[in-house]
């Protein structure tokens, strides 16, 4: 992969710059972006795709109707997921250093665990 790239779809952003000094992670949506730094960035990829993983085990005991709320949370970083699972809302908070937050609708959630699960950067 490369040591620097940006991904974006609708309402999402997702970069990496691994020779920057303190940010290398870069996270984004419409009309917002925050930096990371490797680590941060790091553990939002990893708790990310925990939660997809989480929600699809969880999909085969909803009813039809039922939305579903989960959430996982490190050290780092706090993410939260609500909606259906095949479109839910994610939202994120840096718990370390600045302690930003920021979050996706469920029209761009998709795409972006999509670019997230290609990444090869660990």
């Amino acid at each position: 992969m490369d040591d620097r790239f940006v991904k974006e779809g609708v309402g999402w952003r997702l970069g990496w710059h691994g020779q920057a000094a303190d940010y290398q992670g870069l996270l984004g949506g419409s009309s917002w972006a925050v930096e990371l730094t490797a680590m941060e960035f790091q553990e939002f990829c990893r708790l990310a795709q925990r939660l997809a993983d989480q929600i699809q085990t969880l999909a085969q005991e909803l009813m039809d109707e039922e939305r579903l709320t989960c959430e996982v949370e490190s050290d780092l970083l706090w993410l939260e997921a609500e909606g259906r699972p095949e479109a839910f809302a994610l939202r994120f908070i840096v718990q370390s250093g600045r302690r930003c937050e920021g979050g996706w609708a469920a029209e761009a959630t998709g795409e972006l665990l999509q670019a997230i699960a290609q990444l090869t950067l660990f």
